[in-house]
Parts: C-alpha cells; structure tokens; sequence
C-alpha cells in the first residue's frame, strides 16, 4: 500500500474532490441524512461546481483547501478557512474534512488537518451523533464547547468542538 501524501488542492483536482465528498457523504451519514439527499442524481455534479469555486474563486483565496492522495488517487479532502462563528474566539474554522472509509486510520485525516489549520486555534462543526468523527477530533486536541444546532438542509443535528493551543512560555 502506497503513502499518503497531502497537498494543496489544485483547479483540475474539482472532480476527484466532488467524488470524495460524496462517497464520504454516502457512507458517513447514510441512516442520518434523508436517502433522497445522498441519492441526489445531481449531487456529484453540484459539489464539482463547488469544489472548482473553492480552488479558483477569488472570493474563497482567505481557505485553505488540500487533498489526501494514495499513489495518483485522491482519498481524502479538507477546507478550512476564516472563522464564521459570530462568538468565535478563534481564528479558523474546519469547513470539510472526510477521508474516505477504505483510508481511515491511514493518517489522511490528522495530514488534512495539519495542512489545513496547522498549530492555528480553530472550530469546528460535526454531525451528532459521529462518534468517530468526534473521536478523531479529540484525538486532535478538539473539544465540544457546549454549542449545538440543527442543519435544517441536511435535517441533522451538529456540536461545536474547539481546539485552544497554549500560547508558547517566554
């Protein structure tokens, strides 16, 4: 089994990105998102438009978005960019990040955050229940804050976790 390696996304990466999302989505949420969402004939489609704004829109150059590859073949994706939170306290927040299920625990998921946040203090929401994806989260210093909402889109419900990094000793 080839290594993984994470870099920053690229234009012509839109595709692979959109099917990553979506794969992600699939087997992530099946069971707690709505079938008619996950089975969208239009859904790869809509998140290739997305992910080819999210790379070469002017308006989204304050993100940060990588790709996980193994070999030539993307396994896993992440975006963060300026926190979005109105009580944020932090200066990043987690937009996307999965790696697909064949990939996890390969190290795809800890590299895309690395890439995507670095040591930065950052927020984040995932869906509630996703225990794993709360445990990797923790893993990576997160931790819920106590902030909840419903995703009326997506009719799931999300925690907010959040990571502080102590400030270097003089």
């Amino acid at each position: 089994m080839s290594p993984i390696t994470v870099r920053q996304a690229r234009a012509e990466d839109a595709k692979a990105m959109a099917r990553i999302h979506v794969q992600s989505w699939r087997e992530t949420y099946r069971g707690l998102v709505p079938d008619e969402i996950l089975d969208r004939p239009d859904f790869t489609d809509r998140r290739e438009r997305f992910w080819a704004n999210a790379v070469s829109d002017e308006r989204y150059s304050a993100n940060r978005v990588a790709v996980a590859e193994r070999g030539d073949e993307a396994v896993g994706i992440a975006m963060a960019g300026p926190a979005e939170d109105p009580d944020a306290h932090w200066p990043v927040q987690v937009h996307v990040l999965y790696v697909l299920a064949a990939d996890h625990g390969t190290g795809a998921g800890g590299g895309l955050l690395a890439a995507v946040i670095g040591d930065d203090r950052a927020g984040l929401w995932v869906a509630d229940p996703n225990p794993r994806a709360q445990a990797f989260y923790r893993k990576h210093g997160f931790r819920p804050d106590g902030a909840r909402k419903h995703d009326r889109d997506l009719d799931i419900d999300e925690i907010r976790m959040v990571r502080h990094i102590a400030e270097p000793r003089p």
